[in-house]
């Protein structure tokens, strides 16, 4: 079979001018881990939503034309990988876009994106988390924040999760489909630290990894998370040391911006941290969960 010489993704996400969120983010990783980026955005933002009186043009409808061209130019990716997604619409053009591309050797990741702590965002509609449900029934790896895996399980909201209701979560999500699910943000008790917590169906492991919590909101690391573990698994690490590479990435971004003073909605300083991921494999600090997946 045909291989690229380097690693191709197809990333479904929007295009913010300013503010280090979505694909300002999302390019200048995989490309310094070695990864082409094709971008297929869905719309194109003034500044992230999180600014009042934001400028947005939908791209809903030059989604499917611009894959057309990519399938008459017979391109291959080694992975798709998708974000945050507008309307119902594009949800259903993504799922199509994998359905008509992938392959055995072809990674899907899908970012469910539909909200924070404990709501949706206002965008996401009800409709859209059913069509959520759909589409990461053909993601090979999900990334979930603890809120995403409420509305995707149809559960009320719930900060006081034990170990056992997290494998619980773990366990019903990967029988959604994906085959690895890494749920994201999930607080300790004392709320000194946060972790991943991650459960691979293919070898019936779980993983975590944690870090020490500062209190600021920084947009984009989710996509930060996210897109580093796509790189990861593409340079062929195994999923704890992607997950270990993936949290101290973002942590590292977050530390290096807090001592700042504070502009939190322009995102972390990418460009002083990103000579970091040139580093394969770093020390580590994942640990294996003794759960039993039954």
């Amino acid at each position: 079979m045909f291989s690229n010489p380097v690693k191709r993704v197809a990333a479904v996400h929007d295009m913010s001018g300013f503010g280090r969120v979505s694909l300002t983010v999302i390019i200048p990783i995989l490309s310094s881990m070695g990864v082409q980026v094709c971008p297929l955005p869905t719309a194109i933002l003034s500044t992230h939503s999180q600014y009042e009186g934001f400028e947005f043009v939908d791209l809903t409808a030059n989604m499917q034309p611009i894959i057309d061209h990519w399938k008459r130019l017979k391109l291959r990716f080694d992975a798709i990988y998708s974000g945050f997604l507008g309307s119902a619409a594009q949800i259903d053009i993504v799922a199509r876009f994998i359905d008509d591309f992938r392959d055995e050797n072809m990674l899907v990741v899908v970012d469910p994106v539909m909200g924070d702590n404990g709501k949706r965002y206002t965008s996401i509609s009800p409709e859209m988390v059913s069509e959520m449900q759909m589409l990461v029934r053909k993601a090979d790896i999900i990334t979930p924040n603890l809120t995403e895996v409420f509305l995707l399980l149809n559960e009320p909201y719930r900060t006081n999760v034990s170990d056992e209701e997290i494998r619980q979560y773990l366990l019903r999500l990967v029988d959604m489909g994906p085959k690895i699910v890494a749920i994201t943000s999930i607080p300790t008790s004392d709320n000194l630290n946060t972790s991943v917590i991650a459960y691979n169906s293919e070898d019936g492991r779980f993983w975590k990894v944690s870090c020490s919590y500062l209190p600021a909101a920084f947009p984009g690391t989710g996509d930060t998370f996210a897109s580093v573990i796509v790189g990861s698994i593409l340079q062929g690490d195994s999923l704890p040391i992607a997950l270990d590479r993936a949290v101290n990435f973002a942590s590292l971004g977050v530390r290096a911006t807090f001592g700042y003073p504070g502009k939190p909605l322009e995102g972390i300083m990418l460009e002083r941290i990103l000579p970091s991921l040139s580093q394969a494999v770093q020390p580590t600090s994942y640990e294996i969960l003794n759960w039993e997946n039954h």
